[in-house]
């Protein structure tokens, strides 16, 4: 009788195991996961655009791309996309005004008056001419979000000349927030969107530019209930993805992720338009605040001077072609 030998079961069970491992990768393909960290927090629409991704991804791969979300800064702090995407904390991100971003830097928020009929085409053709620069420091643009970040202006008390804020600390969110503040007399502050309310609340500050729904989402009404709806900006923080990770997929794959990107923007613009609408309205009235608008022909008045100190960054930083290019495109698209 051929006695049992130890050795060779345990052997033989190994290269079973072996085996039957890479028969099961050969035919099941793992998931690769997409981290995509955010400063909204749950409560906000477009949060719920980000779940629309995450689906459409999920849906376009057949699962062989999933999309996890991370809100409320949880991965980062707000000035640090980059180094989040580029050293692995994140694989999407927003990316705020970075020097390692020159042109990015000083455009993706621009002295504008624009008419926003078309902005999903709009935000498709900046996202193209930051690609090449984005692409140097490992990163690619991937979901726009000009449709969820209107700046406006929110003060204490209400303003009746909006050019004249007397010294007032108003909280800016980059160089030309802050030169618009310091040529109308104020103060710039910078203040992250989830200590606003407090700096508010705490008198840091006298007034504040911001999105309309970052700060209802924050609940800022109660605090800062005057709202001035100038509509100065074009603005535009980029979501970028890691580009090493993201030419990893399959070009099948590549193409499904940029295809539920730009459907996610699509689906998201009416209702985030619906969302902000409603809370304005809501806060005007139950919360004994106010809303002005100013008129297109006295925004363009504001915005000369600015628009002129302002070019002569992003000649700088973009160079003479791409800068000429930029400001094609937003002329094109202006009210």
């Amino acid at each position: 009788m051929k006695q049992f030998s130890p050795k060779l079961s345990i052997r033989t069970c190994l290269i079973a195991a072996m085996l039957a491992a890479s028969t099961v990768s050969a035919g099941v393909q793992a998931a690769t996961t997409l981290r995509l960290s955010t400063y909204v927090n749950e409560n906000d629409i477009r949060f719920d655009g980000f779940k629309k991704f995450a689906e459409l991804v999920n849906e376009k791969t057949e699962g062989r791309v999933k999309v996890k979300i991370f809100p409320s800064s949880t991965l980062h702090g707000w000035s640090e996309g980059i180094d989040a995407v580029v050293g692995g904390v994140a694989d999407i991100s927003w990316v705020s005004a970075d020097k390692r971003l020159a042109c990015y830097r000083v455009t993706s928020l621009y002295p504008a008056v624009i008419d926003m009929s078309k902005q999903i085409e709009l935000d498709a053709k900046y996202a193209e001419l930051m690609t090449d620069e984005a692409a140097k420091i490992g990163l690619m643009p991937l979901i726009n979000s000009n449709y969820s970040y209107d700046q406006e202006w929110w003060f204490k008390e209400p303003v009746t000349q909006f050019d004249k804020v007397d010294g007032k600390l108003v909280r800016s969110i980059g160089p030309l927030v802050s030169m618009m503040i310091e040529s109308w007399g104020g103060k710039p502050v910078f203040v992250a969107p989830k200590e606003v309310f407090q700096a508010a609340e705490r008198g840091v500050v006298d007034g504040i530019n911001m999105g309309v729904a970052t700060y209802s989402s924050w609940k800022l009404w109660n605090v800062m209930p005057h709202m001035v709806k100038a509509g100065l900006f074009y603005g535009n923080i980029q979501y970028m993805v890691n580009k090493k990770k993201f030419d990893k997929l399959t070009p099948e794959d590549r193409e499904a992720v940029l295809s539920a990107a730009r459907e996610s923007e699509t689906w998201l613009k009416p209702e985030y338009e619906k969302w902000v609408d409603e809370r304005v309205g809501n806060a005007v009235m139950q919360g004994g605040g106010s809303a002005t608008a100013i008129p297109v022909k006295q925004r363009k008045a504001l915005l000369q001077p600015i628009t002129q100190k302002w070019n002569e960054e992003v000649n700088a930083a973009c160079g003479d072609e791409l800068a000429a290019k930029v400001r094609t495109l937003f002329d094109n698209h202006s009210m």
